[in-house]
């Protein structure tokens, strides 16, 4: 995508994208690539991710497919506006473990010109709309939904299976605590 400007007073226009979708369906891969994309175009980027995720690393954004761009870890969303400067594009990533006040962050970057893309699950382990992604993709210029490949069967997976039996919402895991599933396997699992 390129920076769209007003025409009548050629200000840039900002958007807001989101990429949602279980986990193993390439949330973060799609988010670095179009945040590499717009290096290459030599705009201005800034990535922000949760403090609390550390899985593969504290000062980067890191794909399961091993692919990584620096980020800034915050403690939450209202940090995010603190220490956005002047940049064209604001990368965040795992957006379902901010609070809801990073709807309102996200409208203000927007509303001043910059493109934000935000990654991040749509629906916890249970099933149920994940922390602001709902409320994110009601206020998106542009919504990508990605899908895993269900492990149990081979189809479209949307859901992400928990396979410990622990019931906090937030665990942190990979896929020896995750796993995508279709909507028929999911159901079955939870049966069980």
């Amino acid at each position: 995508m390129f920076i769209e400007r007003d025409i009548n007073t050629n200000k840039k226009i900002g958007s807001i994208e989101v990429v949602a979708g279980s986990m193993f369906s390439g949330k973060t891969e799609e988010l670095i690539r179009r945040l590499k994309r717009a290096k290459i175009a030599q705009q201005k980027v800034e990535i922000y991710k949760p403090m609390t995720d550390t899985r593969y690393s504290e000062n980067e954004v890191v794909s399961h497919d091993e692919n990584s761009i620096h980020s800034t870890p915050v403690e939450n969303s209202s940090t995010i506006l603190l220490l956005t400067g002047n940049v064209d594009v604001v990368g965040i990533d795992e957006a379902q473990f901010f609070d809801t006040g990073l709807i309102e962050v996200v409208t203000k970057l927007a509303n001043n010109g910059i493109r934000v893309i935000v990654a991040g699950l749509d629906m916890d382990f249970k099933g149920i709309p994940f922390g602001p992604i709902p409320g994110l993709m009601a206020v998106a210029d542009h919504i990508t939904k990605v899908h895993a490949i269900c492990v149990r069967c081979g189809n479209i997976a949307q859901f992400s299976h928990r396979k410990s039996e622990k019931e906090q919402v937030v665990l942190l895991g990979e896929k020896e605590m995750y796993e995508p599933l279709c909507r028929s396997c999911y159901r079955k699992a939870q049966l069980k």
